[in-house]
Parts: C-alpha cells; sequence; structure tokens
C-alpha cells in the first residue's frame, strides 16, 4: 500500500501521553491535520501497513511515515517552523533535548508500566512516578515555563503526565505549589484543550 494521502494524518490513542503530547505540539502550531483515533489492539490496515512497530503515534505526511513521538514533534516543529518549540542556539537546543530525555526516562517509562493491562507493583510505581515529579519543584519556579519563557517541547511533554496524576491516584503535597501552579498555567492554555480528546477530558471530570 501507498504511503501516500491527501492530507497529513497522525494516528493517535485517545488516552496515551505519546500521542497527546504530539496532538498538543499541533494545536500549539494550528496545523491543519486528520487525527484518526486508534483504540488499543485495534488497528487500522493503514497503520499495520505503514508501522512495522504498529505504534501510535504515527504520522503520514505524504510518503513520509514517522512513528516515534519525539521525532514526530521535531519534524513538525522544523516543517512549521512559528511558533517554534525548540531554542535556535545549539547549547539550549541540547538542554532541551535533555529535559526531554528525563521526563521520557523518568516519567513517561513509569506512566507506561501503570498504564500497561495487569500491571503489578502498582504502589510502588505511583511512589516512584510521585517522587520524580516532586523532585523538580524547584525547578517550576524558575521560569514562566520550564526553565524557558517561551513555550517548548519539554512544555509539552510534562503537561500530559500532571494532567494523568489523578488517573494514577498520584496526590501532590503542598510542597508541591510551583508545580501545581505550573500545571493550571498549561492546563488553561487554549491548545492544551484543544489536544485534549474525550478520554481525557473524563481523567478530570472526577
Amino acid at each position: 500500500m501507498s504511503s501516500r494521502r491527501a492530507t497529513m494524518t497522525l494516528f493517535s490513542t485517545p488516552d496515551d501521553p505519546w500521542s497527546h503530547r504530539t496532538r498538543i505540539v499541533i494545536a500549539e502550531k494550528a496545523i491543519d491535520i486528520e487525527i484518526v483515533d486508534v483504540a488499543p489492539g485495534k488497528y487500522p490496515e493503514d497503520l499495520l501497513d505503514l508501522n512495522p512497530y504498529h505504534t501510535t503515534p504515527t504520522l503520514i505526511d505524504r510518503d513520509l511515515v514517522l512513528y516515534d513521538s519525539r521525532v514526530i514533534m521535531e519534524y513538525l516543529d522544523e516543517r512549521f517552523p512559528h511558533p517554534p518549540l525548540m531554542p535556535v542556539d545549539p547549547v539550549s537546543r541540547a538542554r532541551a533535548r535533555l529535559a526531554l530525555y528525563q521526563i521520557e526516562h523518568d516519567w513517561y517509562d513509569l506512566a507506561r508500566k501503570l498504564d500497561a493491562p495487569g500491571a503489578k507493583d502498582t504502589v510502588t510505581l505511583r511512589k516512584e512516578l510521585r517522587d520524580n515529579v516532586l523532585s523538580s519543584a524547584d525547578l517550576f519556579k524558575l521560569k514562566p515555563y520550564f526553565l524557558s519563557d517561551e513555550f517548548s517541547m519539554v512544555d509539552a511533554t510534562i503537561a500530559p503526565i500532571l494532567w494523568r496524576l489523578p488517573r494514577y491516584d498520584i496526590d501532590l503535597p503542598p510542597q508541591a505549589q510551583p508545580i501545581l501552579k505550573y500545571a493550571s498555567a498549561m492546563f488553561a492554555r487554549p491548545a492544551f484543550r484543544t489536544s485534549l480528546s474525550e478520554t481525557e477530558r473524563e481523567m478530570r471530570l472526577a
């Protein structure tokens, strides 16, 4: 099957943070794109044919197929450069990439384990994720955004995990006030509200 489609398309799972952070980037840049919701284990034929790993998010842009959320986000940031979501200078860009790596390793890997069907040791996983989030509390005081004066790809990566804390039965203590203040500001952004799937909206209705 040819990967060519009439419009740019994102195959996205409505409740996973990797798809969510990609949708945040799309919303921040107001990209005209078709988003196809994919239920776990029920993959469209297009996705099965085009992505050898059968994972989401998967982006199709004409003959280009991308299937790693970070690769997709950086591609969209370069193809649609306004507003830029990565620093221009090499040193700041490297620091942003390191922050992305750390969040993916320390937060997203634990979220993946918590979301896995039949997850074990969930109490330990929740505590580890809570501790990892809290360990960054002082960093949220330094700038309006995470270590930046402008919204960046790092913020697009942090926000989906903070949004899901109630889903993981994680409550932050009073000393997490800088994180809670930051989260409220992120959640109030019009692009963040636009990025939410129905499933994600329901995570905060309880």
